[in-house]
């Protein structure tokens, strides 16, 4: 039917050859004359984009795909999947609307039209970033267990795509956290144009294997009766033992690229061998040798198939293209909590207030794990973790191998399958290890898969410690530049507890700044009422008339300071939401002094100043009466030397001679 999906018996059944070739040989069918007549519709122009063919590979993906069940196993496919799409859970007209793009794609035309997916039922968004999809598999197959789920997890990836580094970080974390996952290899012998004698050296991927403590094996993908009976005998010991495997899948890819690609760097000669072992006429003869099928039945089994697709593609094409404005444009999940218990303490610093709010939030979500380089027994680089080891055991506090981009893809994969992620940076500085599933995957998430993508970030930062370079950055400009993040960034005992439950309560990715050289010397109690609708604000310290100074971090301690010693009139704030920003009450101020002036402690091109004083300025021009400043580093990294990172860093003196200037102007 074009309105659903193909239904196959699932593990732990096991088919037999004469069942097998005619559930197998009908979907690679549908999949080669499918694709083609959508090559067709591209070369029309009513597909935009591009057209992948699977053919060569339909015997990996039908072999593969036909154990898993629906649903519940967690599966990342890639774009030469086309038929695995099917057998999990897509159907035929759903598959056409997404590559026409229209007004029922899937997608809403929101995403690529060759990446299929419906991460609600655990078929994970596809992402051109070739091994970040891998430890999303990982992590939903994880949560699963954890849930009690008789789950395991398919993670696909080409010859190409096994180079990048987080094929390993994937493949590592799964081995080292023992989750039931099948990472399959599609080996056809080139990425793109690159023929794999440039991509590695081992005689077979599979081999890479033994490296991580786990099997591997490569078997012939042309040949889906193997593929189907290996994945099997692999997915039933992985319910004995959860150990993941790497399966190499010796494939072909017949076509090039995609449908602008000719392929024409493949030899001839290699291309027309190709053709000899092509699955499906192979296949198809399998169906007439072993399972009783006649020329005449295979011929209208194949004429129903194409009426299918007939059908399939009559019904889509005059669906009515998306319109922009019947398109909801956020990338922000909306449905938070608004209420929880509430909490106090009458004597914390910043690092208390992190250790309250995370042991908070474990004991009143059972869902909520921690994960982390050194969380567990060592309690985190600042000690902001200590004890919650000990009080919530290891499979809640997750100490994490050093791999930051599949930590937060295990994270994403998890949030989909129920679990509620928090996951500690050492630095905030190694979170640019992940940026690509930060950014690019986490934040796309809602806006590309319409699902909640809920995971608490917290990333220590900031200079004062002569840590050097690489330890001490801020890094609020760089990720207040991705939709649908949210960013926060406290300055006292009552914020950083607030920005922890604000953003682990709030259904996005949310990133909580945390600055190190607050943690053990910012004091004050905290007086939580369990409000969390209210969190999300600007906080005002002082209140004046003479100038509106808005400050970040550490940074608001030392203006606070000036603003002392210049004897009143100033008003500071903290904008403490740094994505989306809502300065709406610093627009009151500014209109009321006139005067605005910025403090960051990172240099100007890494921070958002320079965007704080553009989007207050641009509302508040007619009120202002002098040019604003912005009081920032140099524009150089974080020098390591005591004497030159005191001299880098903004301190009270050089903000109280900004104020008398916009003061005195």
């Amino acid at each position: 039917s074009v309105y659903e999906p193909l239904d196959v018996p699932r593990r732990p059944h096991v088919l037999l050859p004469e069942a097998f070739y005619p559930l197998a040989y009908p979907a690679m069918f549908l999949s080669r004359q499918l694709e083609a007549r959508l090559l067709d519709l591209f070369r029309k122009g009513y597909v935009k984009g591009t057209v992948t063919s699977s053919a060569g590979n339909e015997a990996t993906a039908v072999g593969a795909a036909m154990p898993l069940q629906p649903n519940v196993d967690t599966v990342a496919l890639l774009h030469r999947d086309f038929i695995a799409h099917l057998l999990m859970g897509a159907t035929p007209y759903q598959l056409v609307c997404q590559y026409l793009a229209n007004a029922e794609s899937p997608t809403h035309g929101r995403e690529g039209n060759v990446h299929h997916g419906d991460a609600a039922h655990r078929r994970m968004p596809m992402m051109s970033h070739l091994g970040r999809m891998l430890s999303v598999a990982v992590g939903g197959a994880w949560a699963a267990r954890r849930n009690g789920e008789d789950a395991v997890g398919l993670a696909v990836i080409g010859d190409g795509g096994s180079s990048t580094g987080e094929f390993h970080e994937a493949i590592n974390l799964a081995a080292v956290r023992r989750v039931p996952v099948l990472f399959l290899v599609q080996n056809n012998h080139y990425s793109f144009s690159t023929p794999t004698e440039l991509q590695f050296r081992c005689k077979h991927l599979s081999d890479r294997a033994a490296g991580y403590g786990i099997a591997g094996k490569t078997i012939d993908g042309t040949d889906p009766w193997e593929v189907y009976t290996t994945v099997h005998q692999a997915l039933t010991l992985m319910q004995a033992d959860p150990e993941p495997m790497i399966l190499e899948c010796q494939a072909l890819r017949l076509h090039g690229h995609a449908a602008y690609d000719k392929g024409d760097y493949v030899p001839r000669e290699k291309l027309d061998a190709w053709w000899q072992r092509d699955p499906l006429p192979a296949t198809r003869q399998r169906l007439l040798d072993i399972s009783g099928y006649s020329e005449r039945d295979v011929a209208e089994l194949e004429a129903e198939i194409e009426a299918t697709i007939d059908e399939t593609i009559r019904k889509a094409l005059p669906v009515a293209r998306p319109e922009p404005n019947r398109q909801v444009w956020t990338a922000y999940s909306s449905n938070a909590r608004s209420q929880v218990a509430p909490f106090t303490a009458p004597k914390a610093k910043n690092g208390d207030a992190v250790r309250l709010a995370l042991h908070y939030i474990l004991e009143h979500n059972e869902r909520a794990f921690l994960a982390g380089q050194d969380v567990g027994t060592y309690g985190s680089a600042f000690k902001t973790c200590k004890g919650l080891l000990e009080r919530f055991g290891p499979e809640r506090v997750l100490d994490m191998p050093i791999c930051e981009g599949a930590t937060v893809g295990f994270a994403l994969g998890a949030s989909q399958v129920g679990a509620e992620p928090i996951l500690e940076f050492q630095f905030a500085d190694f979170s640019t290890e992940a940026t690509t599933q930060i950014g690019l995957n986490a934040g796309t998430w809602f806006f590309r898969a319409g699902r909640p993508a809920p995971i608490l970030m917290r990333l220590p930062c900031g200079g004062g410690l002569t840590m050097g370079p690489f330890h001490s950055g801020e890094f609020e400009g760089l990720w207040s530049c991705f939709p649908g993040l949210k960013l926060l960034y406290p300055a006292t005992p009552q914020e950083t507890f607030e920005a922890l439950l604000a953003g682990f309560y709030d259904r996005n990715p949310c990133l909580v700044l945390e600055h190190k050289l607050l943690y053990w010397s910012q004091g004050g109690s905290i007086d939580f009422d369990g409000n969390l609708a209210d969190l999300w604000r600007p906080r005002r310290y002082t209140e004046g008339d003479k100038l509106t100074v808005v400050a970040l971090g550490a940074m608001i301690r030392d203006v606070l300071t000036a603003a002392e010693e210049m004897g009143g009139g100033i008003e500071v704030w903290n904008p403490f939401v740094l994505r989306p920003l809502n300065l709406d009450p610093i627009r009151q101020s500014l209109s009321k002094t006139g005067r605005l002036l910025v403090v960051q402690e990172c240099s100007p091109s890494a921070g958002i100043g320079h965007r704080l004083l553009g989007q207050l300025c641009c509302e508040a021009r007619t009120s202002l009466k002098c040019a604003p400043e912005l009081v920032a580093a140099p524009d150089v990294p974080v020098p390591f030397a005591p004497e030159l990172e005191s001299y880098y860093r903004p301190n009270p003196g050089k903000i109280v001679a900004a104020m008398r200037r916009l003061i005195n102007i």
